[in-house]
């Protein structure tokens, strides 16, 4: 395996996948302030020149509400390069009163994503007119060393897919590289990479510390097609998680958002079927399930960019105690019970935990809350986030 990746020759580093990457955006924007980075390199090594334009501050104008549908359209195709400003290292936004939280912590090192999945939450988060991806990660993984020395041997979930897709563009920035190599030094933390992409290849032979999970947000292919325009398909997806495990990566799934429709039942119940006649529980940690949530706010554009022909805008949605918008607790105990039994017929142990939901729901699909089952409490254990909170 090779032991250090930055020592590779950059014109090894950089795959066909990254050409085809660079064609689908029309234009790059650079900050000045990133010209000595390496990702900025490997940019300047592969993109033609008409594409890229410097710049000392932001190239747009921020509108001062959310984005319209042409202007979400076209932020899709534009990137910006700049140093991030700000602190890496957070808190998931599961952590909020009347949710039961997994104690994640997130690592953002972009905004915006490439993909249009049309549920996204970022349509009601974002009014960037461009894809930002931060030049600094350096210093991010400088954070990471000093909170890691704070935090002793607490072990600590980090996630790097909140604000954008953990993997997507990562064939261009090789920021996987660069995180791998810091778990190594971190063994008693996790480091998990979220995407709906099937990039997988430019990180497959670093070496590791057996504490990465590679985990996609999947659903069944009816949906991909129907609600997640520009991702890989299931079948993409599925295959890059068995090269992930032929490599001794963990991998995870997480079945989220279910989208009730209806033929949901039969949709879910063949997801359950592809997974299981490829995978065995013991290549997951977990697996999670979460059901369609959206900020009130978010439907209109959801309704301007999709239509209502897609089956985001066409339930009935209740207002939650978190603020958003999300099926009756009825429904969603029953399509959580329904996938839930569907992977215990095939066997007890898959480890399933449900995302960002209330006890109540927990109590009525599960019949147990996650603290009490064996198996996830050490997920839901509050003494990781206590010490951050302490040291920080």
């Amino acid at each position: 395996m090779r032991t250090d990746e930055s020592k590779r020759p950059l014109e090894l580093q950089l795959t066909d996948s990254t050409n085809s990457l660079h064609a689908r955006f029309d234009k790059f924007f650079i900050d000045h302030k990133s010209k000595e980075s390496a990702l900025v390199n490997r940019i300047l090594s592969v993109v033609p020149a008409e594409k890229i334009e410097w710049v000392s501050k932001e190239p747009f104008q921020r509108p001062s509400g959310s984005l319209d549908k042409p202007e979400f359209d076209r932020s899709k195709k534009k990137i910006f390069i700049t140093p991030f400003k700000g602190q890496f290292f957070k808190r998931c936004p599961g952590a909020r009163p009347g949710l039961s939280c997994c104690n994640y912590f997130v690592l953002n090192w972009g905004l915006q994503c490439d993909m249009d999945c049309s549920y996204c939450y970022l349509q009601s988060f974002l009014n960037t007119p461009a894809l930002t991806v931060y030049s600094n990660l350096d210093q991010a993984i400088t954070e990471l060393e000093e909170i890691h020395i704070e935090m002793g041997d607490k072990s600590v979930r980090v996630g790097t897919g909140e604000t954008v897709d953990s993997l997507s563009l990562d064939d261009l920035t090789l920021f996987s590289h660069d995180l791998i190599q810091f778990f190594r030094k971190a063994p008693n933390w996790q480091l998990e990479f979220k995407t709906k992409s099937a990039k997988v290849d430019q990180f497959l032979d670093c070496e590791h510390a057996g504490n990465v999970v590679v985990s996609w947000s999947i659903n069944p292919e009816n949906v991909i097609a129907k609600e997640e325009h520009r991702t890989a398909s299931l079948s993409e997806r599925l295959d890059a998680a068995a090269k992930c495990v032929a490599k001794g990566y963990q991998i995870s799934f997480h079945i989220d958002p279910m989208i009730w429709h209806e033929d949901w039942k039969q949709s879910y119940s063949n997801l359950v079927k592809e997974i299981v006649s490829r995978f065995k529980p013991d290549s997951f940690p977990y697996l999670s399930v979460g059901a369609l949530r959206f900020q009130p706010e978010q439907r209109h554009m959801m309704r301007e960019r999709f239509s209502m022909d897609s089956w985001v805008t066409s339930g009935e949605m209740f207002k939650g105690p978190d603020g958003k918008l999300r099926y009756h607790q009825s429904v969603r105990s029953e399509m959580f019970q329904h996938l839930i039994s569907e992977f215990k017929s095939h066997s007890k142990d898959w480890n399933i935990f449900m995302c960002m939901e209330s006890p109540e729901t927990w109590l009525s699909a599960t019949g147990g809350l996650p603290k009490a089952d064996e198996k996830l409490s050490p997920l839901f254990d509050n003494d990781p986030v206590r010490t951050h909170m302490r040291v920080r």
